[in-house]
């Protein structure tokens, strides 16, 4: 007969060599250590504002909702050592991120809503403005939405008679090094939209803004178009990864 005393042992739960097990505490509460670190990141943040945290504390502070139980610096660490910056992180591909260990759909999840509210806070500068008055804000939003994109997209801005923002809209997708525009289809949406005016942009994922003979001809081609019309093409912007070309700056029109 066995001694009802007796220990058994049990097989003891796996886990990753580099990820701690979660095991629930009583008191349903993080460790100590955890909600200790993220409170001091959170008043950091809160009394100094962005520039109180380098690039991986604003990640981490982002990355909290994505585990509620786990330390995320290293995390945070590998996607910056991945991709270089906060904003390289936030605008990856999720299929790029994947590919980051640690990284799933609650990570992708986090880093998404924070790239589209920065999308909607710039949009909301600019759309209904008088762009004469809001130009830097214009160029900001058109940095925020195309600066960090791995193939080229190609909008177009269209503007009333007092040349107030009224529709911006998404008129093609290529691949690293082209996109295919049609100046038919987009004066013809000018029209429809009762605009006057218009603002070409797209985005160079080389980084670099210099404009092609492509763009300089596909650009002719629709100042031509639109003045047929009696529209005006206002500029031309180029979006790099860290600065615009503006060609009606340059002197391309």
């Amino acid at each position: 007969m066995k001694d009802p005393r007796a220990f058994h042992e049990h097989p003891l739960p796996l886990f990753s060599s580099d990820e701690a097990p979660e095991v629930p505490l009583p008191s349903g509460r993080l460790p100590s250590y955890i909600s200790d670190h993220r409170k001091r990141l959170r008043d950091r943040f809160m009394q100094g504002g962005a520039d109180a945290l380098p690039d991986y504390e604003m990640l981490e502070l982002v990355l909290f909702r994505a585990n509620a139980r786990q330390d995320m610096k290293p995390l945070a660490r590998r996607l910056l050592d991945r991709f270089g910056d906060f904003n390289s992180v936030v605008t990856a591909a999720p299929e790029h991120l994947l590919e980051v260990e640690q990284v799933g759909p609650a990570v992708i999840c986090e880093l998404k809503v924070i790239e589209a509210a920065a999308q909607r806070l710039a949009r909301a500068r600019v759309m209904r403005r008088q762009i004469v008055s809001s130009w830097d804000a214009l160029i900001d939003y058109c940095h925020t939405v195309m600066a960090h994109r791995e193939t080229e997209q190609f909008r177009v801005l269209y503007l009333d008679r007092k040349n107030v923002l009224i529709a911006d809209e998404e008129q093609g997708k290529g691949t690293v090094d082209h996109v295919p525009v049609y100046p038919r289809e987009v004066v013809k949406r000018a029209l429809s939209l009762n605009a006057s005016a218009l603002i070409l942009v797209h985005n160079h994922p080389s980084g670099d803004p210099t404009p092609s003979q492509a763009d300089i001809d596909m650009t002719a081609q629709i100042e031509a178009a639109a003045r047929t019309l009696g529209l005006v093409l206002h500029d031309h912007i180029i979006v790099g990864r860290s600065r615009e070309l503006s060609f009606r700056s340059e002197g391309y029109l």
